[in-house]
Parts: structure tokens; C-alpha cells; sequence
């Protein structure tokens, strides 16, 4: 049966024909955390130097620490290894460009009906939404000091990364 995910199957089997990193662990080997977006024009690991198994990622739409992302890390650095985690915001995010109204209205353009339930969390000022999720972090009780933490901006123009917080 065709579907509309064959040419990924297909991608997929050439990906496991040539598969040579078996038996790693669960844990973070490098004893690393990212938080980043979700922005395509990213590449967590190599970004850092990092390969397969060196570091548990989690994306979403402007890098923000969410519950979610925020329960990975507690995880994260009880149970699996990471000692240092970055959040990664990065520079021109679509979600630091509209307000929440213009993208439920964007949305509700888009799929025909009202979005206007729909949470999308855009980040007004980038930096202080960065400092804000790093606090969060920082001051976490399940976190604290048991992690180095540092918030940081990619830039998808150049590939660099600098320290901001």
C-alpha cells in the first residue's frame, strides 16, 4: 500500500542499512541538555560538536521552557546523565514576530475555522523570555545547582553561538 510517507520509508532503509550505532545508552553520554526550537534551519548536536547519545534535546516553538520541557530536564538530570543544560534561542524565530492575536488569526485563516481557544505562547522580547526560562531553571528544586545552566542565541545566518545568560 502507497502512502504519503514511502519516500521516507525509503530514506529510512538506507539509514538502517548503514546503522553503526547500536548499543548506546539511554543516558546523555556527554552529560548534556538543550531546550531549542523546533526551526528546521537547527542542528542541536552539531551546533555543539555532539554526535548521536551525547545529549537529551527537546524542541518547541521558540525554545521555550515549557512543563514539558521542564519535566524533561528534572528527568534529565536525575536519571539520565545531564550536568549542563543550554536553552537555545535562536535569531529570526517566527515566534518572536507576531503577536498572539496575529497568529490565531494567521491560523484561523489557514484551517478555516476559529483558533482563538488555541494557546500559541509567541515570546514578546526574546532576551527577557531567555532570562526567564534560565531562572526558571536555576531556581528549579529539582534542579538547582545539580546542573550547570546557561541560555544562549543561535544565529541560523552564520551557525554561531553566543552566551547571553
Amino acid at each position: 500500500m502507497s502512502t504519503g510517507f514511502d519516500d521516507l520509508i525509503s530514506a529510512n532503509a538506507g539509514y538502517a542499512d548503514a546503522f553503526t550505532t547500536t548499543g548506546l545508552e539511554g543516558a546523555a553520554a556527554a552529560g548534556i541538555g538543550v531546550v531549542t526550537c523546533m526551526d528546521s534551519r537547527i542542528d542541536p548536536l552539531a551546533m555543539l560538536g555532539l554526535s548521536l547519545g551525547d545529549a537529551k534535546v527537546v524542541r518547541n516553538p521558540g525554545a521555550q521552557v515549557t512543563p514539558d520541557a521542564l519535566e524533561a530536564m528534572v528527568l534529565g538530570v536525575h536519571l539520565l546523565g545531564i550536568r549542563r543544560i543550554l536553552v537555545v534561542a535562536h535569531t529570526r524565530c517566527a515566534m518572536t514576530t507576531r503577536s498572539e492575536d496575529e497568529v490565531r488569526e494567521l491560523i484561523s485563516g489557514s484551517a478555516g475555522q476559529d483558533a482563538a481557544w488555541q494557546p500559541f505562547h509567541v515570546v514578546a522580547d526574546q532576551q527577557v523570555r531567555l532570562a526567564q526560562d534560565v531562572a526558571k531553571l536555576r531556581s528549579h528544586p529539582l534542579i538547582g545547582e545539580r546542573a550547570e545552566i546557561g541560555g544562549f542565541v543561535y544565529d541560523v545566518d552564520s551557525g554561531r553561538l553566543s552566551h547571553h545568560c
